[in-house]
């Protein structure tokens, strides 16, 4: 099922439809949506659309409410069971695409996604993540991956990552441009904005 509800006319760079993930948990320090809502300031201001799994709680919630704020569009995409869950979905996003499963869910993001980027989250956050990295890695697409690694949420992550490309398990996995860290919001949309998505 899609929704069309809204329609954005102002485009001021080239734009591009980012999939984030992020966290659902309503538990996370405000920091945290505090660089939320800096990359939703960011991708509606300049007209870009956020793609996402079409969530009205926790980070995802922030995400897309400040996308729309500032005048961006918001694509969702939500399995019909957390959809059924009172308060759960973003139901004012200008496309609210229903899925039967997750992975129906995730496919549909990654579709439509010219680029990734990954903001604080827990194992649904990873998941996701780890899922595009290996389809990056066997070469199913050649979309920008950026992981915003605010306040070190992820420096386990990173390590991890280094630890099995030094094993051999994953040779290059960390260093060869497949996935790229940052620290701060500001970082990480400088890295989006110099991404080439036409080729992904």
């Amino acid at each position: 099922m899609v929704r069309d509800s809204r329609t954005r006319l102002h485009r001021v760079y080239p734009p591009v439809n980012l999939c984030v993930f992020c966290a659902s948990s309503q538990l996370a320090d405000d920091r945290y949506h505090a660089v939320a809502r800096d990359v939703g300031e960011w991708l509606g201001s300049e007209g870009h659309t956020l793609v996402y799994g079409g969530g009205n709680v926790g980070l995802m919630g922030t995400l897309a409410k400040t996308v729309h704020a500032a005048e961006g569009t918001v694509v969702g995409f939500i399995p019909a069971r957390l959809q059924a869950i009172e308060g759960r979905a973003y139901d004012v996003a200008d496309e609210l695409h229903v899925t039967d499963t997750m992975a129906q869910r995730k496919h549909g993001m990654y579709e439509r996604a010219d680029a990734f980027l990954v903001l604080p989250g827990g194992v649904g956050t990873l998941e996701e993540f780890f899922e595009v990295l290996t389809l990056k890695k066997l070469g199913y697409h050649n979309k920008p991956i950026v992981v915003l690694n605010a306040f070190g949420i992820f420096d386990p992550l990173q390590a991890l990552l280094r630890h099995v490309d030094a094993q051999k398990f994953s040779p290059g996995i960390s260093a060869d441009g497949t996935v790229t860290f940052v620290e701060s919001s500001a970082e990480a949309i400088d890295k989006l904005r110099d991404s080439d998505t036409t080729h992904a």
